[in-house]
């Protein structure tokens, strides 16, 4: 099994026709056929899309218009910043089950203003500013690299794009491949949280175990920590590793993403892994080791 995406899922792509739609789309399309079912563009709708290998794409003038025309139960967006929030929103008005925002740099009120519609939406939002999701041989929606998946039993969720590839990388190399891998991006204000990811994990048969990471700034990482004791007393656990980027970080700095800053004494490294040391999950010392940190977790 996986989360959230899978062979069937069919995908819209908000911002195709641009340089980086049009690059991961074909990514996409060339990851084990993943069903990308058309662009969306209004003012191009009733044309198509052709890849750089031939493959071609109806361009729809609406994102409603291509989910009755195409079933699509998702969508990615490559849209620029100015008009990301107003692309989620046209997403959430057509009643997407499955978005997925990978622009960075969206104003933090604009983002304030898609949550309040999402809150009272039959919608996810994943994102924004995120790498976005994939399961091994069957869905690739977003910037991650295909080529370093393989199907196993490890659900991966993180904040960091590039450390969620690290995990990915090392968890394929251990031998144990991957089940989904959810980047939930670096913003303050976002669709998906750690804890609706790692909801989906404990609920999923074929997700045996774990890899959870986090960064400096906000208190995700603590609340995902209680959410799973609070589910470890009613006997849902699973074995999980995890590690925490920014540990070196001054206070009052924002270290890479927008989200990773650290104030007024919360949100620094310290207090996350402590957090997660007690829901039980092993803290990996580096990057470098969540692969060998799991496996050692597994053996015991």
């Amino acid at each position: 099994m996986s989360i959230i995406v899978n062979k069937d899922t069919k995908v819209l792509v908000q911002g195709l026709t641009g340089k980086t739609g049009s690059f991961h789309t074909e990514q996409a399309l060339a990851y084990y056929g993943t069903k990308m079912v058309g662009g969306i563009h209004p003012a191009k709708g009733g044309t198509n899309w052709t890849g750089s290998k031939g493959e071609t794409l109806p361009i729809f003038a609406s994102v409603a218009e291509g989910k009755a025309k195409t079933g699509a139960d998702a969508s990615v967006i490559y849209v620029p910043p100015a008009g990301a929030a107003d692309a989620i929103i046209e997403a959430i008005e057509a009643e997407i089950p499955f978005i997925t925002c990978i622009t960075e740099g969206i104003p933090v009120m604009d983002m304030v203003r898609v949550k309040a519609k999402l809150e009272k939406s039959k919608s996810r939002l994943l994102g924004p500013n995120c790498p976005g999701i994939l399961t091994p041989e069957e869905c690739k929606i977003g910037i991650m690299p295909g080529s370093i998946f393989r199907k196993g039993s490890v659900g991966i969720v993180s904040r960091s794009g590039t450390l969620t590839y690290e995990a990915v990388f090392q968890t394929s190399n251990e031998g144990l491949g991957q089940t989904t891998a959810v980047g939930i991006g670096g913003d303050p204000v976002k669709g998906t949280e750690f804890i609706d990811v790692l909801e989906m994990f404990l609920a999923d048969p074929a997700t045996t175990s774990i890899i959870m990471i986090g960064e400096i700034g906000g208190s995700a990482e603590e609340d995902a920590a209680q959410f799973l004791i609070d589910e470890a007393k009613k006997g849902r656990k699973k074995p999980m590793a995890g590690f925490i980027a920014g540990r070196t970080a001054p206070k009052g700095r924002t270290m890479g993403h927008a989200g990773a800053v650290v104030s007024g004494g919360k949100g620094d490294a310290e207090s996350k892994i402590a957090a997660m040391e007690a829901a039980g999950i092993r803290v990996s010392p580096s990057p470098a080791r969540l692969g060998k940190t799991l496996v050692e977790v597994l053996k015991g």
